[in-house]
């Protein structure tokens, strides 16, 4: 069953997330299980569901943009022993589909979804999706009441100016809704329990994206810490592939275990021991255990009061994120270094270039402005930064930082035009010259409107003004062309 009916996956498609839906036979997942997955997108006929990205992507954290080019699927399998199926076993998985990384919100919705589902079938899921399609669309920075099956899911949907330690929502509503922290944060601390001694590495290995197997037990185990390690970067976007639970059945297996190229880069998370001896020409193998059970905690690490084990889930463990930040502010400084004074902006010449990205003279800053400052952690810095210039991420952070400046010097640039006197300017002009400034006035306009330069609604407004006042001393037949009736 596809719901709604009229979203189209082409026959790969199905057959991928078929695949990757069920745990490998091995696995033995008794009982209910949640994963999830990440597959590509294989064209054919889509939804108008990328109608709304611009806006969305524009307002929400890097990490939390919508996938232009794979979906998730979030899985909640169930298997119990069952007399009257022939195999002796019900085994049955509901799977939503989405390209945002809503991890927790799409599992906490599936924890009320599929148990029902599996009692009821079709008729449940239908009453569902008439329900989600009154849901508003994911606004970043707002606080949402998304009703489903008579509760209502309270959240939160970061924003990109946010600070790294927004609270969670307020509760303001009766029946009290249920409060999720956070739509997409894991608990690190839980996840990385089992490779703790180990984590500084994890850390350098993700941010320098290299190729890492993670083996699991279970597509659980595999799906969380795959995507607690691409999830460690924060505030970095991880820009490698990753796949939280992947299949020899895979349409991708071939591409991913090829030996006659080097090892892509990718976090491959899977549980059939077969990869082992597939993939024993990569780097960087992750082998996870069974998971330990809170109650088997050695002892002198027992908390008093198990109510507060909670706390631990809404703080993931702030070490990681400050090592990545004492990693970054460096490069944050020395880019921000590199953009045009605002007094060499003046309104009727073109704007100056952002100088381009020395590594020498980065290198060169750290001594007086390293991340020693900030991190007690003594090591090859130098060496590190020299091997991340090499790695994806290096790329994407550059990519998203240098849009931005630009993006900030255009709107510089409207401002300077916004505050000069354009009757002065209009003087000596020719018409041809006054014809250019209205197009490219209106242009910037357009592009302000659209949320892609950060501009006040002020200078919005006296732009709107000046193409008035502009248009009004021009010859009426010009004036026509310019604004048709």
């Amino acid at each position: 069953l596809v719901y709604p009916n009229d979203f189209r996956l082409t026959d790969k498609e199905k057959s991928s997330i078929c695949y990757l839906s069920f745990p490998d036979s091995h696995s033995g997942c008794l009982g209910d299980t949640q994963f999830s997955f990440r597959m590509r997108q294989c064209g054919g006929q889509r939804s108008p569901w990328h109608a709304d990205d611009r806006h969305y992507n524009s307002r929400a954290p890097v990490a939390l943009q919508r996938e232009p080019a794979h979906y998730f699927g979030y899985v909640y399998f169930r298997q119990v022993k069952d007399r009257s199926v022939k195999r002796g076993y019900f085994q049955k998985s509901l799977v939503l589909v989405s390209r945002l990384p809503f991890v927790r919100l799409f599992q906490a919705l599936l924890s009320l979804i599929a148990p029902e589902y599996f009692d009821k079938l079709a008729p449940c899921l239908e009453a569902v999706c008439s329900e989600i399609d009154q849901w508003p669309a994911p606004a970043p920075g707002q606080t949402l009441n998304l009703p489903v099956m008579g509760v209502v899911v309270q959240v939160r949907i970061p924003s990109r100016v946010d600070k790294s330690e927004s609270s969670p929502p307020k509760q303001n509503l009766l029946p009290a809704p249920m409060v999720l922290a956070s739509v997409h944060e894991l608990d690190l601390f839980r996840c990385f329990r089992p490779v703790l001694t180990h984590v500084q590495t994890l850390w350098e290995l993700v941010l320098l994206g290299e190729p890492l197997l993670v083996l699991a037990p279970s597509p659980d185990v595999s799906s969380e810490m795959v995507l607690a390690l691409t999830s460690c970067l924060q505030p970095l976007r991880f820009c490698c592939d990753f796949r939280p639970y992947f299949t020899i059945h895979d349409s991708e297996f071939k591409e991913f275990t090829t030996r006659t190229q080097a090892p892509p880069n990718v976090v491959l998370g899977v549980t059939n021991p077969f990869f082992i001896k597939t993939l024993q020409h990569w780097p960087h193998i992750l082998r996870v255990g069974e998971p330990k059970m809170s109650g088997d905690l050695p002892k002198q690490v027992k908390l008093k009061k198990p109510s507060r084990l909670k706390t631990l889930d809404t703080k993931p463990r702030r070490h990681l994120l400050e090592l990545t930040q004492s990693f970054i502010i460096p490069q944050e400084h020395y880019m921000a270094s590199l953009m045009p004074l605002q007094k060499s902006i003046t309104p009727w010449k073109t704007p100056p270039q952002i100088r381009p990205f020395s590594q020498d003279d980065f290198l060169r800053s750290l001594e007086h402005a390293g991340p020693q400052l900030t991190c007690i952690l003594k090591g090859d810095w130098l060496g590190l930064y020299r091997r991340f210039f090499k790695s994806p991420h290096f790329d994407g952070w550059y990519r998203q930082r240098h849009k931005e400046m630009a993006l900030k010097l255009e709107a510089l640039h409207l401002e300077a035009i916004c505050e000069a006197n354009i009757e002065t300017w209009m003087k000596d002009k020719s018409e041809v010259e006054v014809v250019d400034l209205v197009l490219k006035l209106r242009e910037k306009l357009v592009r302000a409107q659209g949320h892609q330069l950060p501009v006040k609604e002020a200078t919005l407004q006296r732009a709107q003004l000046y193409i008035e006042t502009v248009i009004g001393s021009l010859p009426k037949d010009l004036q026509a062309v310019l604004c048709p009736p």
